[in-house]
């Protein structure tokens, strides 16, 4: 059986946030910008959970915002990278240390360490592009949330690093750029893990730059360079990296920048307590409207 070429390494995953995590906030701009956006839309949601799960939590940046907006939540920090618990551990002042419900465990989102029906909430921010079996994460998530309670998610789209991709394309056929999921084939991944009423939408944020070396670093600094099986797992020539970075200048602007656009994803559906509602259209595609997201 031949390996899928975009099949991700859970081991080199690890590692690569295990190396990122020292200077991770300094470089994960647009994760603490789509993670606040993400929170925001909380407000819209009523919901008084005991027990939430960051999963994928990172440094921690969210889970004490969720500790803080949930007074007297248990809120569980849950990470693959130890680098990046520990990192998150820090965050917590000596009172909370001793007094607080903040708990770090290290873990894979599609193989969870928790309890079926144990929480009431999921948050996760830029995690299910690293889960290798969609159906299985969310069948993880479905199974250790309570009947009711909320999973709330960002991932990145396809269009995520177009320019990047497109580059490297002008030097070579090689796997150079991580692959993501459609928001469509995302929602009926929902559908099929039986999360009831899922609601999706995206938006297009656009980070700009002096140079595409500057892009890479960014990259390599979040932990996000290219992880799939399909890579060349040889060091990339100068020549060839010449030649992307020479590709990469059709797209500077009229204000000199190089731009790196993400497509991000967002979705969120419920424990099933509800009957699952599928909206499809005559093509299969699954479309749920923003305005679903008042429960």
């Amino acid at each position: 059986m031949h390996q899928d070429p975009y099949q991700l390494d859970k081991r080199l995953i690890r590692e690569s946030f295990d190396r990122a995590a020292a200077g991770y906030d300094e470089v994960a701009l647009l994760q603490q910008e789509v993670g606040q956006r993400l929170l925001e839309r909380l407000d819209l949601i009523k919901l008084q959970p005991r027990r939430i799960v960051d999963i994928g939590a990172g440094t921690g940046e969210l889970s004490s915002a969720l500790g803080k907006r949930y007074k007297g939540c248990e809120v569980i920090s849950l990470d693959l990278a130890p680098n990046m618990l520990k990192q998150a551990r820090k965050r917590q002042g000596m009172m909370d240390k001793l007094f607080g419900k903040q708990r770090f465990i290290c873990g894979d989102a599609e193989h969870l360490p928790l309890a079926d029906n144990s929480v009431e909430m999921i948050f996760s921010n830029f995690v299910i592009q690293w889960c290798s079996d969609l159906d299985l994460a969310f069948s993880e998530f479905q199974r250790i949330l309570k009947p009711g309670g909320l999973l709330l998610f960002t991932t990145f789209g396809p269009d995520t690093l177009k320019e990047l991709r497109q580059a490297w394309r002008a030097v070579d056929n090689d796997i150079h750029v991580n692959s993501f999921i459609d928001m469509h084939d995302i929602g009926d991944a929902l559908l099929r893990t039986q999360l009831a009423d899922p609601v999706m939408d995206t938006e297009h944020l656009t980070l700009t730059y002096k140079d595409g070396m500057a892009v890479m670093r960014d990259l390599k600094g979040m932990g996000a360079h290219n992880i799939t099986a399909g890579r060349n797992h040889g060091l990339t020539g100068k020549q060839k990296l010449k030649q992307m970075l020479d590709a990469y200048e059709q797209f500077r602007t009229d204000d000199g920048q190089l731009p790196a656009t993400y497509e991000v994803v967002y979705g969120h559906a419920w424990g099933n307590d509800a009957p699952v509602k599928q909206l499809k259209d005559d093509d299969g595609a699954v479309h749920i409207p923003l305005s679903q997201l008042r429960r």
